[in-house]
């Protein structure tokens, strides 16, 4: 039975969000809200977390799973950035982008893609997953908590723990964020391209 933590969305009790660090920290999911919609988080380090969040969702191993970061410093740690990317993701973030980028050696093999060793990148600016990644100490993997076979993600704290509280360790419920994902472009080419468009505007980033 998954644990529900109830928090302010601006400025959410550290008390409670240690609480859900620590669960993460023993290996467990954990839905919260970002600046796209509610995600599921897992600690980078975890073999059977990363599974974990790949049955949860249906995903196979080609599925980019997405690391939070906290700012360019550690995006820089996991993935290789150089300057024209680098420009890029200084004026994108933190938002709703998600950047695929060539990951490090940082990166384990069961998280990046299997052939284009690749990895999604993002650093979200909502408070609640912002402060969550500061307390677990390290990027966190994530994935858009869309129930399998269907389109929109979910926005609803207590939907989730009706839907998920047997899978997922807990929820913490900021209450609603944005029903559209992140936008997604892909850096690895020689242009970047915009793989999906969601929460993102690329024209703000001057992309067509």
């Amino acid at each position: 039975m998954a644990q529900l933590f109830v928090v302010h969305p601006q400025n959410p009790q550290a008390r409670l969000l240690k609480q859900a660090g620590a669960l993460l920290a023993d290996g467990g999911l954990v839905a919260v809200p970002t600046d796209s919609s509610y995600a599921v988080l897992a600690r980078l380090d975890d073999k059977a977390a990363a599974d974990a969040l790949r049955r949860l969702r249906g995903l196979d191993e080609r599925h980019h799973l997405t690391l939070l970061c906290r700012d360019l410093a550690e995006i820089g740690h996991f993935a290789k950035v150089d300057n024209q990317q680098y420009r890029l993701l200084k004026l994108a973030t933190p938002g709703p982008w998600t950047f695929i980028l060539e990951a490090t050696r940082e990166v384990p093999r069961r998280v990046s893609h299997p052939s284009r060793k690749t990895i999604g990148i993002r650093v979200p600016s909502h408070p609640v997953a912002r402060d969550l990644i500061e307390f677990a100490g390290s990027p966190l993997m994530s994935t858009t908590l869309v129930p399998e076979g269907e389109e929109d993600p979910l926005n609803d704290a207590q939907e989730i723990m009706d839907r998920y509280s047997g899978q997922l360790a807990a929820v913490v419920d900021g209450g609603a964020c944005p029903l559209r994902p992140t936008t997604v472009i892909d850096l690895t080419g020689s242009v970047p391209e915009v793989l999906r468009l969601g929460a993102g505007d690329p024209s703000t980033l001057g992309l067509d």
